[in-house]
């Protein structure tokens, strides 16, 4: 590299630095997210849609507000199965020289390489919601424990099903860590219980609601009235497709549902008597968290590896309850 253009590379790389460090001290007269001053972050998420993003939007949203001079960009795919186009955020994002990259990665696997080019090229990456096959490309991990609202999940319709039956799951997409580790938790949960018998668990709904409405019609045309008792869905768009199905075919409330995520048509659903539970993650903290411990690491500040953002189970009886009210009914940007 020619001696003029290193100069300016440590130049600029010098200024960012400065810039960076004037950002963590600064106080409340100092400048504003909106300024050209700011310390730029990015956050991606799997989709900006569904009201769970949306939740996460609004913690990040919150995290820009108390951290005075950080400008949060918010950008990520229409839909939660196209890796080709977050893997190009990833990218673009490189490219700008943001300070930082929040990423909710699509795949396990296929966003690896990314957040290796992002680390390569000095700008650290916080996961949020699902994590990746390397787990030291990124500075930390701020996600629910996956893995124990499966278990949760299962554990109560065991319950409601007095531990025997016939039950079916509805997976969501390959290579979604986070929805993988709710699915295993739910049938390791399942395997606990030698006269509950899983019917399926190998079909998988798809990025949207039609392709889960889809899944979920053939389901219920092979396990017909009488044969399939409990049905588990990994989150919202899932749950909501399902639910369509079995009211189409006369079936809601007869068969009993349990699903990850909120909505004010899951919570609808829930009233009417059609989903006996909903697993609940925190998805403001998620983003807020996400968003300060990027700051912090930025700052200089030794992070956690791994961050958990809490599960609860919501039901029609504790539906009401001040700290599960909080979680049915998050806060959207």
């Amino acid at each position: 590299m020619p001696h003029t253009r290193l100069s300016a590379v440590l130049a600029a790389a010098l200024a960012g630095l400065a810039l960076l460090l004037a950002g963590c001290d600064r106080t409340d007269e100092s400048a504003a997210p909106g300024d050209a001053d700011a310390i730029t972050l990015a956050v991606i998420p799997k989709a900006t849609m569904h009201v769970y993003w949306k939740s996460v939007l609004a913690g990040a949203r919150q995290a820009e507000a108390e951290l005075q001079g950080v400008r949060v960009l918010w950008q990520g795919p229409a839909r939660e199965d196209d890796r080709a186009d977050q893997i190009a955020l990833v990218d673009t994002f490189i490219q700008k020289r943001v300070a930082g990259i929040v990423l909710a990665p699509l795949d396990d696997k296929a966003l690896v390489a990314p957040v290796q080019r992002a680390r390569a090229a000095g700008i650290p990456v916080v996961l949020i919601d699902s994590g990746l096959a390397d787990a030291d490309a990124a500075v930390s991990f701020v996600a629910t424990d996956n893995h124990r609202g499966g278990v949760m999940a299962g554990r109560h319709l065991a319950d409601r099903l007095g531990r025997k039956g016939k039950v079916i799951v509805l997976r969501y997409l390959v290579g979604s860590a986070s929805n993988v580790r709710r699915e295993e938790g739910f049938l390791e949960e399942m395997g606990r219980h030698p006269d509950i018998e899983v019917g399926s668990s190998d079909q998988h709904g798809g990025p949207t609601v039609e392709t889960a409405l889809a899944t979920s019609e053939a389901l219920l045309a092979k396990f017909g009235p009488g044969e399939v008792d409990g049905i588990f869905c990994p989150n919202e768009p899932m749950a909501w497709g399902m639910l369509r199905a079995l009211d189409a075919a006369g079936r809601a409330g007869q068969v009993r549902l349990v699903a990850f995520d909120t909505s004010d048509r899951l919570l609808a659903a829930m009233t009417k008597g059609h989903v006996d539970a909903l697993v609940l993650q925190d998805p403001v903290r998620m983003g807020y968290e996400g968003v300060k411990t990027l700051v912090a690491h930025l700052c200089g500040e030794t992070v956690p590896q791994r961050i958990d953002t809490g599960v609860t189970l919501a039901t029609p009886e504790n539906r009401t309850k001040p700290e599960v009210a909080r979680l049915l009914h998050p806060p959207l940007e």
